[in-house]
């Protein structure tokens, strides 16, 4: 009997040693499971606001595309003498060229530039060019070689290669610049010695250290652009700098239009007086317009979602009595939104066709 006890004695360790380590396993199990759980449900989760976002993004393009749409209308309808329903008023009152809609799933925010706001990259002089590439900030040796490479990427060519298309043909990939006219303003981006940050602008460090966005050339440019005139409601800053508007002018023409479109160049004859640049600017504008659109989603709750999506669109429009309909010469379904819009809403803002 007392060697039985003896026994029980010696083995009650053991039993103990394994009740241990069977329950360190479960608790290392449990972890185990635990970390797999939560891991899917991160990726489930992060899945979801992925998918969310997709969705936000594809039905905020077609808020934008609406947006776009209705503008040109409303530019039509009023061509054709059409007023908006119970008020009288026609739906379109140059210069007006920024409009808010509201749609039940969402808003949209129209910004209509006339291209003749920029200049016209196919027949701009080098003078005006380079000036451009100063006013968005390169250095002056680094604007007046892009200026060249334009002239040189737009002219035609020879049976010997230039300077320009000897670098293009060491680049990788390698090319050769078409010797003619340009087609797309993307175009521009490629030419030797511009960079993205010239041509698409970015942020800049202002002094109370926050960071403000600033717009590049492609603002400035088109290939439907104008050389000798420029639409004053529309141009962008870095181009009225470009023709010579004083620092303090610009900043004053930019304020004045934010507040209210400039319908008469008297308005700002003070600012302008005694600068070459007042015979470069008007309220005139051409028929080639670019439609741009940022819109966002509305949730049923009333909260707006965070996504925004702009689509652009070049658009001619014909003068009122031509037998042709207005024709969208480029689209653009993923387009850069205009820095500092801010939406003009149209008072009465129909939805309605005319009566």
């Amino acid at each position: 009997m007392d060697s039985g006890k003896s026994a029980q004695s010696r083995g009650g360790p053991a039993r103990h040693s394994e009740r241990g380590s069977a329950l360190l396993t479960v608790l290392w199990l449990s972890v185990a499971l635990f970390a797999i759980a939560f891991t899917v449900a991160h990726m489930v989760r992060a899945e979801i606001d992925r998918v969310t976002t997709d969705s936000d993004s594809f039905r905020a393009r077609y808020l934008a595309v609406g947006g776009i749409e209705r503008a040109i209308l409303w530019e039509e309808w009023t061509a054709n003498g059409a007023t908006a329903p119970g008020t009288g008023k026609p739906f379109y009152v140059e210069p007006q060229e920024r409009f808010h809609y509201e749609f039940p799933s969402g808003e949209a925010d129209v910004e209509m530039i006339p291209e003749s706001s920029r200049l016209d990259v196919n027949h701009a002089g080098p003078g005006d060019l380079a000036a451009v590439m100063v006013a968005a900030g390169a250095p002056r040796e680094q604007a007046v070689g892009v200026a060249q490479a334009i002239i040189d990427w737009r002219s035609g060519g020879s049976q010997t290669l230039s300077p320009f298309d000897q670098f293009y043909m060491s680049s990788q990939p390698s090319f050769r610049s078409p010797h003619a006219s340009f087609e797309e303003i993307e175009e521009i981006a490629m030419v030797r010695g511009m960079t993205p940050e010239l041509f698409y602008g970015g942020y800049r460090k202002g002094p109370d250290g926050r960071l403000t966005p600033y717009g590049g050339v492609r603002e400035c440019l088109s290939t439907y652009g104008a050389t000798s005139q420029f639409d004053v409601n529309s141009i962008s800053p870095i181009l009225l700098t470009a023709i010579g508007v004083p620092p303090e002018a610009a900043a004053a023409i930019v304020k004045m239009r934010g507040i209210a479109p400039i319908k008469s160049m008297d308005q700002i004859s003070r600012l302008l007086a005694g600068s070459p640049a007042a015979s470069r600017l008007t309220t005139k504008n051409d028929l080639v317009w670019t439609a741009r659109a940022t819109a966002r989603l509305k949730y049923a709750d009333g909260r707006y979602s965070e996504v925004k999506r702009t689509v652009s669109a070049v658009v001619r429009f014909f003068k009122q009595g031509d037998t042709q309909p207005d024709r969208v010469l480029r689209w653009y379904d993923e387009a850069p939104p205009a820095p500092g819009l801010q939406p003009v809403a149209f008072a009465a803002n129909p939805a309605g066709p005319p009566q």
